[in-house]
Protein backbone atom coordinates (compact mmCIF):
# COMPACT_ATOMS: atom_id res chain seq x y z
CA UNK A 1 0.00 0.00 0.00
CA UNK A 2 2.89 2.54 0.97
CA UNK A 3 4.13 2.23 -3.03
CA UNK A 4 0.37 3.11 -3.84
CA UNK A 5 0.56 6.23 -1.75
CA UNK A 6 3.35 7.33 -2.90
CA UNK A 7 1.63 7.54 -6.32
CA UNK A 8 -1.79 9.04 -5.29
CA UNK A 9 0.27 10.98 -2.73
CA UNK A 10 -2.29 9.97 -0.25
CA UNK A 11 -2.70 7.34 2.44
CA UNK A 12 -6.14 6.62 2.46
CA UNK A 13 -6.67 7.09 -1.74
CA UNK A 14 -3.98 4.42 -1.66
CA UNK A 15 -5.78 2.20 0.91
CA UNK A 16 -8.72 2.63 -1.37
CA UNK A 17 -7.00 2.02 -4.62
CA UNK A 18 -5.61 -1.77 -2.65
CA UNK A 19 -9.43 -2.73 -1.64
CA UNK A 20 -11.08 -1.54 -5.00
CA UNK A 21 -8.03 -3.40 -6.90
CA UNK A 22 -9.06 -6.58 -4.40
CA UNK A 23 -12.30 -6.39 -4.77
CA UNK A 24 -11.89 -6.30 -8.94
CA UNK A 25 -9.07 -8.75 -8.96
CA UNK A 26 -11.68 -11.55 -6.75
CA UNK A 27 -14.65 -10.68 -9.33
CA UNK A 28 -12.43 -10.80 -12.48
CA UNK A 29 -10.40 -14.09 -11.36
CA UNK A 30 -11.98 -16.04 -14.53
CA UNK A 31 -9.74 -13.37 -16.65
CA UNK A 32 -6.76 -14.24 -15.01
CA UNK A 33 -4.00 -15.94 -17.67
CA UNK A 34 -1.57 -17.16 -15.66
CA UNK A 35 1.82 -14.94 -14.97
CA UNK A 36 2.07 -13.68 -11.73
CA UNK A 37 -0.97 -12.87 -9.27
CA UNK A 38 1.18 -10.41 -7.50
CA UNK A 39 1.73 -8.15 -10.70
CA UNK A 40 -1.79 -8.88 -11.99
CA UNK A 41 -3.36 -7.57 -9.11
CA UNK A 42 -0.76 -4.48 -9.04
CA UNK A 43 -1.95 -4.04 -12.74
CA UNK A 44 -5.49 -3.84 -11.22
CA UNK A 45 -4.70 -1.56 -8.18
CA UNK A 46 -2.69 1.01 -10.24
CA UNK A 47 -5.08 1.53 -12.62
CA UNK A 48 -7.55 1.90 -9.89
CA UNK A 49 -4.90 4.38 -8.25
CA UNK A 50 -4.46 6.25 -11.52
CA UNK A 51 -7.74 6.33 -12.36
CA UNK A 52 -8.34 10.26 -11.72
CA UNK A 53 -5.19 10.96 -14.37
CA UNK A 54 -5.97 8.56 -16.72
CA UNK A 55 -5.68 9.65 -20.66
CA UNK A 56 -6.05 8.40 -23.57
CA UNK A 57 -3.91 6.15 -25.31
CA UNK A 58 -2.11 2.91 -23.42
CA UNK A 59 -0.45 3.91 -20.37
CA UNK A 60 0.20 7.59 -21.20
CA UNK A 61 -1.34 8.00 -18.15
CA UNK A 62 2.19 7.34 -16.05
CA UNK A 63 3.69 10.19 -17.61
CA UNK A 64 1.07 12.42 -15.63
CA UNK A 65 1.48 10.90 -12.77
CA UNK A 66 3.64 12.26 -9.94
CA UNK A 67 5.40 9.69 -7.08
CA UNK A 68 6.24 11.16 -4.62
CA UNK A 69 7.78 9.98 -1.33
CA UNK A 70 5.51 10.36 1.76
CA UNK A 71 7.53 11.16 4.18
CA UNK A 72 10.32 13.36 2.45
CA UNK A 73 11.69 14.79 5.71
CA UNK A 74 13.51 11.45 6.13
CA UNK A 75 15.74 12.07 3.37
CA UNK A 76 15.61 14.93 1.46
CA UNK A 77 18.10 13.97 -0.47
CA UNK A 78 17.08 11.24 -1.69
CA UNK A 79 13.27 13.06 -2.29
CA UNK A 80 14.74 15.51 -4.32
CA UNK A 81 16.86 13.42 -6.29
CA UNK A 82 13.46 10.85 -6.96
CA UNK A 83 11.36 13.86 -8.07
CA UNK A 84 14.13 15.02 -10.32
CA UNK A 85 13.35 11.65 -12.51
CA UNK A 86 10.95 11.26 -15.04
CA UNK A 87 7.47 10.53 -13.79
CA UNK A 88 7.52 7.14 -15.82
CA UNK A 89 10.89 6.13 -14.32
CA UNK A 90 9.65 7.09 -11.13
CA UNK A 91 6.52 4.69 -11.10
CA UNK A 92 9.07 1.73 -12.27
CA UNK A 93 11.58 2.57 -9.47
CA UNK A 94 9.05 2.63 -6.79
CA UNK A 95 7.61 -0.15 -8.31
CA UNK A 96 10.73 -1.64 -8.56
CA UNK A 97 12.06 -0.68 -4.93
CA UNK A 98 9.44 0.13 -2.74
CA UNK A 99 7.07 -2.59 -3.89
CA UNK A 100 9.81 -4.95 -3.96
CA UNK A 101 8.53 -6.62 -7.26
CA UNK A 102 10.72 -8.02 -10.03
CA UNK A 103 11.55 -6.91 -13.47
CA UNK A 104 9.12 -9.19 -14.93
CA UNK A 105 6.29 -8.42 -12.65
CA UNK A 106 6.95 -4.46 -13.33
CA UNK A 107 6.54 -5.46 -17.19
CA UNK A 108 3.24 -7.13 -16.78
CA UNK A 109 1.53 -5.21 -14.19
CA UNK A 110 2.43 -1.70 -16.25
CA UNK A 111 2.12 -4.14 -20.08
CA UNK A 112 6.05 -3.17 -21.27
CA UNK A 113 8.97 -5.28 -22.05
CA UNK A 114 11.17 -6.44 -19.00
CA UNK A 115 13.80 -4.60 -21.48
CA UNK A 116 11.75 -0.94 -20.68
CA UNK A 117 11.52 -1.92 -17.41
CA UNK A 118 15.77 -2.68 -17.18
CA UNK A 119 16.47 0.20 -19.43
CA UNK A 120 14.30 2.76 -17.06
CA UNK A 121 15.47 1.48 -14.12
CA UNK A 122 19.58 1.50 -15.24
CA UNK A 123 18.70 5.27 -16.69
CA UNK A 124 16.98 5.75 -13.24
CA UNK A 125 20.20 4.30 -10.97
CA UNK A 126 22.40 6.48 -13.12
CA UNK A 127 20.37 10.06 -12.40
CA UNK A 128 20.18 9.14 -8.74
CA UNK A 129 23.26 8.56 -8.84
CA UNK A 130 24.87 11.80 -10.53
CA UNK A 131 22.32 13.62 -8.57
CA UNK A 132 23.04 12.56 -5.23
CA UNK A 133 26.47 13.12 -6.09
CA UNK A 134 26.06 16.56 -7.15
CA UNK A 135 24.16 17.28 -4.15
CA UNK A 136 26.91 15.50 -1.89
CA UNK A 137 29.53 17.71 -4.06
CA UNK A 138 27.58 20.83 -3.19
CA UNK A 139 27.87 20.49 0.96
Amino acid sequence: MAALAMVTGDLEAARDAVQEGFAIALCERSAFRGGSPEAWIWKIALRVAMRPRKQEGPLAYLDTVDPQLLDGDRDPRLTAAIRSLPPRRRVIVFLRYFADLSYAQIAEALEVSEGTVAAALAQARKALAAEMTNDEEGR
